[in-house]
């Protein structure tokens, strides 16, 4: 049976998914790269850069799982661009250029209206101003037998954490702190979350967590 996870999700030490004053220029604020920085050297990285080598390891076993089984992805407007409030125009289309990595139906949760965007390659995003459960019935119907990826940012997986939609985590604690930002698990009510960890792996550069949520 497909499920619906949050995957490869990296985090700070102190919980934050990404760093405050995210901007154009700054897509994860202040915390730049390094939430990211174990994912870098590995080969599925450089491959995807069109690099030759790589780290072959613990990184890179993660890294080259990043898409395998999902059939279609949900993520918020903060992981889809820096605009807040109505969209200014049309002309943004996401940090990823003309053919964004995703080759999957994206579905790009917002309170403001916008039409279909049929990208390069096999990307489509689809805008959803009714809730993160109209979203899920969506993405469930374009995955067919395959996952669902809550792609973020932090506080779209709250949500579907907190609704109980969640099947599954996966995330990458890299060792710093960053003081401010977006907390994965934060805002998450008074209700009581069981997870149970079905994988831990360490490298030198990060920790790498898995989690069954429990119904």
């Amino acid at each position: 049976m497909s499920q619906v996870r949050v995957h490869n999700f990296s985090v700070s030490l102190d919980g934050f998914g990404t760093g405050a004053g995210q901007s154009l220029d700054a897509p994860f604020g202040h915390a730049g790269t390094r939430l990211h920085e174990w994912f870098f050297p590995t080969r599925t990285f450089r491959a995807m850069q069109g690099q030759p080598g790589g780290s072959t390891g613990i990184d890179d076993a993660f890294a080259s799982a990043w898409e395998p089984g999902i059939g279609a992805e949900i993520m918020g407007r903060g992981k889809f661009g820096p605009h807040h409030g109505p969209w200014p125009d049309q002309e943004w289309n996401g940090w990823w250029g003309d053919t964004p990595p995703y080759d999957v139906p994206v579905f790009v949760l917002t309170h403001h209206a916008r039409e279909p965007l049929v990208m390069q390659g096999q990307t489509a995003f689809t805008f959803v101003t009714d809730g993160i459960e109209a979203a899920l019935e969506q993405a469930r119907a374009a995955a067919r037998d395959r996952d669902v990826l809550v792609a973020g940012g932090a506080q779209l997986a709250q949500q579907y954490l907190e609704a109980g939609l969640l099947d599954e985590l996966q995330i990458h604690v890299a060792p710093l702190l960053l003081g401010d930002g977006v907390r994965l698990f934060d805002q998450l009510g008074s209700g009581q979350l069981e997870l149970e960890a079905t994988r831990v792996l360490h490298s030198p550069a990060v920790t790498h967590l898995r989690y069954r949520v429990v119904r």
